[in-house]
Formats: structure tokens, sequence, C-alpha cells
């Protein structure tokens, strides 16, 4: 089979696309026919090894797969050859075949593309938790949404509009801002060339939004702690902009706030019945048509370094997908 191989830790540039003998499955695990991989920034920080959960060299990124299982290990129930299937893997995506944990497997349904089925657990999975489960999003809040046009962020306004929020959508242009409205956005704040503060402020009558979305970091977070609401929480999804921001505890008294952690990969060990309830949800929610990925790109798995460093480049919208076939 062929992969995409990562020898050193110096980034992306360095992958190689290599021919590999394929694994068979132990126990409680599928050997499933890669179709598509989701495309994440986090693909970057593995190859530079500086993701939270580090493998050696040598490995295969890709955290996110849909394919057809060819393959069942001992113990597997629930699941059989040629079925359609989504797998979180801790890596191995950029592969034409890979071997998953049953735990990290759901079944794909035939009316979901390959391309959807890929792009659909990181970024609706994250934002999914992290407004349901963690941040308690209730309807008729006002939430905000940094970074709305990208992977996650795109996902996060659909989401909250689907929970019948009140959207704010904050991005880098007015093409982004389109995307975001087209995804369910009530309002738009552009960052470069509005107040942020100011403007969220204005947009909910001075009391501050319910729940702040953050996968930016720096300016966005400080921004953020000035504009949240009495009792609101920010919700820390990640650090696109490189600047992990330092909190002033004194801020977080003042307006009895909550500063929340989302590590929405840390479910698959430690709480995967999250994880699985999250999907099952959003696969119910994708097939009425209440949401759909917005898949900006695809490249041919010989093309992965391309499509990552559009995405590290944060020259995409929505999400970039690598097909195998």
């Amino acid at each position: 089979m062929r992969a995409i191989v990562c020898h050193e830790l110096t980034g992306p540039d360095h992958l190689r696309l290599e021919e590999l003998t394929p694994a068979h499955p132990g126990p409680q695990q599928l050997r499933i026919r890669v179709r598509a991989c989701g495309v994440n920034f986090a693909d970057s920080l593995i190859t530079r090894g500086k993701y939270q959960k580090q493998p050696a060299p040598p490995f295969v990124p890709g955290f996110e797969i849909a394919g057809e299982v060819l393959e069942v290990g001992s113990g597997v129930a629930g699941f059989a050859v040629g079925e359609r299937v989504i797998a979180i893997t801790p890596c191995g995506g950029y592969a034409e075949q890979v071997v998953a944990d049953v735990t990290r497997c759901v079944h794909m349904p035939e009316a979901m593309s390959w391309a959807h089925g890929a792009a659909f657990p990181v970024v609706f999975g994250t934002s999914h938790v992290a407004l349901a489960h963690r941040a308690r999003l209730r309807a008729g809040e006002v939430l905000v949404v940094h970074g709305a046009a990208g992977g996650v962020g795109l996902t996060a306004v659909t989401i909250g509009r689907q929970m019948g929020a009140t959207v704010i959508a904050t991005a880098s242009s007015a093409q982004k801002l389109a995307l975001a409205r087209t995804h369910g956005a009530h309002h738009l704040i552009d960052t470069s060339r509005e107040d942020l503060r100011a403007r969220i402020k204005e947009l909910t009558d001075g009391r501050g939004a319910d729940v702040i979305y953050d996968p930016v970091g720096g300016d966005a977070f400080a921004a953020s702690l000035r504009s949240i609401a009495f009792e609101g929480r920010i919700l820390i999804i990640g650090f696109a902009s490189g600047d992990v921001p330092q909190i002033p505890a004194n801020h977080l008294l003042v307006k009895n706030v909550d500063v929340i952690g989302l590590n929405w990969p840390a479910y698959v060990e430690l709480n995967p019945q999250v994880m699985t309830a999250s999907l099952q949800t959003l696969i119910d929610w994708y097939l009425c048509g209440a949401i759909q990925p917005h898949v900006s790109a695809t490249y041919p798995l010989q093309q992965a370094v391309t499509a990552l460093k559009q995405v590290v480049e944060r020259k995409s919208t929505g999400k970039v997908v690598i097909c195998t076939d």
C-alpha cells in the first residue's frame, strides 16, 4: 500500500510517499481501505514533534478517515467486511489502508460521500462536544465564533445555529465572512477593519457574549475576555495565531467567567461514549440536512504535502481532504 511517511520531526516538507506492507488487525481492531482522509492543522504539529501525544518516527500522519472494512479482528462485534466506516486514528490516515481500534469507529451512512465522511469527525466532533458538552450552550444565548471560516470555526457556526443560539462570526476578510453567513451566522465582524470588543458589545447591547469559541488565541482571546458576559464561557479550541494567551485570573473573578479547554481527541481514550454519542447526533443532523461539511479542496495522496500546507498557511476555508482513489 502507499502511504505518506514522516521520518524526521522537521515539518510537512520532509514527508515522503512510500510503499508499506499493510498491517493485520489485532483483537478489537478493523483493517480499513481508506477512501478519504481529512487534513487538520494538528497534522502539521505532529510532523514537527509538537503534538500532545507524539509518536516516534517513522509514522504516517492523519487523524480521520472514511473507508470500507477489509478485515475484522478477533472479538469485534457490530462491524463486517465491506461496511462503510468513519474512523478516528491516533495517526496513520495518510495511507491507502489503516488499522483502527473498533472503539474509534462508527458506521458511515450510504448517503454520505467519502469526502464528507473524512471531513466530518474532527471538526464537527470538536465543535459539538465543545458547545454542547463543555460550554452547555443554550437556545437563545449569544455565541461568538472566532476564525469562523476555518475548519472548526465553520462547524461551530453551523452547530451553534442548529442549537438555537444567536451566532456572531468573526473572520479576517469579507469573503470568509460571506461563507460564515451561508452556514448560519446572524452577525459578522471583520477583524481586519473592526474593533472586535466594541462590535461584540454593540451587537449585544453592551451585555457581551454568553459563549465565545476561540480556535485562534492571541488578540482574539484578549478581546474575548473584555467582551464576555457575566457568567459567560470562553472555549479554548486552539491557537491558530501562534500566540498562546496568558490568562489574568482577576478578569475571570470579576465576571464569574469560565475558561474551558477542549481536547477532543482525549475523549477517544478517556470517555469514548461522549465522542460516539456526539458523532451519532451529528450524523442524524447530517441525514436530515441540518448540517453539511464544507470541503473547499480535495487532493490525491501524492499531493498530501500541498494539501497540508493549504491548511497550515490558512489559505483554505472549511475542510481540505485527501482522496486515495
